[in-house]
């Protein structure tokens, strides 16, 4: 039986204050690594991103269950809100699967996020680096990787934007052949105008600058994206420069009069200008549309180009699925094998010593020339009745069995000729 084991808190199960409670950064995971190897596990590995918290692992002992693992990490975080139905757990191929749905972006809260794809492989390199991931481990990496990879290269899955801060940008881009040449003003430096300045800036724009009310906050994201910053008080004298403006502040009331957007245009000698406002409540007076070369988008028109492309990746979950079964049984294939394979070679053995043990007592009943006729024929009689177990033994993996009927099965061959590890180490 496949004995791995997995614990999960993320976006199904907790809500964001539970989730970000159960956060571990790079140092906490790696001092989370020690007291497991301790404590718990063999072998094994730990996520954690903004949206989940995982612990896989080979138990060291095999009477540990779940709920130790659980037990665990209550008492390492020591958090009493939180309670045993804020976690998922997953056992054998279950939990396998799991992790094959984690990186293949099909459990995200945002369907078909490929980020996390990268983040899961951080995460085995982690382990790897902390000498927590033997054969097992290492062998469940590479058949996760492969799985990433082809729900992204195979499927549409990571298609399309499902932000509003991206859905913006992709807008702007087909508005514009090439933003290379371009420059954009971010007005607001908070969640959704510093990813959008993040997209942006991913996308290769000529030049970028952001404005905030606290100057200090859009110092601190022009320094991380290398980009230029301008006071609040003076933006709308600075607008005419700009191709591009993405509004995203928190302000209660408009900010940028359709009066401001006519000077702008004129400044600008009516070449054309892009206006995203995604802010709640808005930044711009939506009348600004009326005016010619200005491209007006607001956030109820962002979220309708967002619900479509999440409609289109939900479409590539049965296809992902797909995948994800089609890796499990090989990777199950290979588990398999390492339970078949010795058992081959122990009925193998157990069957030459018979013979080996036969033909000595024999052999002095024999010339020397018949002796060897005799070891010749003996091997073959021996080859002909352990050829079709031998085929039987092999083709359990080809039939997508699991983990626990394969070790049932070589448990019945193993006690039909009374060769179980348990016996043998008995005589010894």
């Amino acid at each position: 039986m496949m004995n791995i084991l997995a614990v999960s808190i993320n976006h199904h199960t907790a809500p964001v204050e539970l989730r970000e409670a159960f956060h571990l950064n790079s140092d906490e995971i790696k001092n989370l690594i020690h007291r497991v190897k301790e404590e718990l596990f063999s072998e094994g590995l730990i996520i954690s991103t903004c949206n989940r918290t995982e612990l896989y692992g080979i138990p060291k002992d095999q009477k540990l269950d779940v709920l130790d693992i659980q037990n665990f990490i209550f008492k390492y975080k020591n958090n009493k809100e939180v309670k045993p139905e804020n976690f998922q757990t997953f056992a054998s191929s279950e939990a396998i699967k799991h992790l094959f749905k984690v990186i293949s972006g099909i459990d995200s809260l945002l369907i078909g996020d490929n980020q996390i794809y990268h983040q899961v492989k951080e995460a085995f390199q982690t382990s790897e680096e902390m000498q927590f991931a033997g054969v097992l481990m290492k062998r469940i990496f590479d058949a996760a990787t492969k799985t990433g990879k082809r729900a992204i290269s195979e499927t549409e899955i990571s298609e399309g934007a499902v932000t509003v801060s991206y859905a913006a940008v992709q807008l702007i881009e087909k508005i514009f052949s090439s933003i290379s040449k371009k420059s954009a003003l971010i007005i607001g430096a908070g969640e959704s105008g510093e990813l959008a300045a993040k997209h942006l800036k991913d996308r290769g724009i000529g030049r970028l600058v952001i404005t905030n009310r606290t100057l200090e906050r859009a110092e601190k994201i022009a320094r991380e994206l290398d980009f230029e910053t301008l006071p609040f008080n003076t933006f709308k004298e600075k607008m005419h420069e700009f191709d591009i403006i993405l509004s995203a502040t928190s302000a209660d009331e408009l900010i940028i009069t359709k009066e401001d957007i006519r000077n702008t245009m004129k400044e600008r000698n009516h070449t054309s200008l892009v206006l995203m406002d995604i802010a709640i409540p808005r930044d711009i007076d939506p009348s600004v549309k009326e005016i010619d070369y200005v491209f007006y988008h607001d956030i109820d028109s962002l979220n309708i180009i967002v619900e479509q492309n999440l409609s289109k990746r939900k479409f590539e979950i049965p296809r992902i699925e797909k995948i994800i079964d089609e890796e499990i049984d090989t990777f199950i294939g290979w588990y398999n094998s390492l339970e078949v394979a010795p058992t081959i070679k122990d009925l193998r053995d157990y069957f030459e010593n018979i013979r080996a043990e036969e033909v000595g007592k024999n052999k002095n009943r024999f010339s020397t020339e018949d002796q060897e006729k005799v070891e010749i024929i003996t091997k073959r009689i021996i080859n002909k009745i352990l050829h079709q177990p031998t085929v039987g033994l092999k083709k359990i993996n080809d039939f997508g069995t699991t983990p626990e009927e394969t070790a049932v099965k070589v448990n019945v061959l193993r006690d039909i000729f009374g060769i179980n590890h348990n016996n043998k180490e008995e005589k010894e």
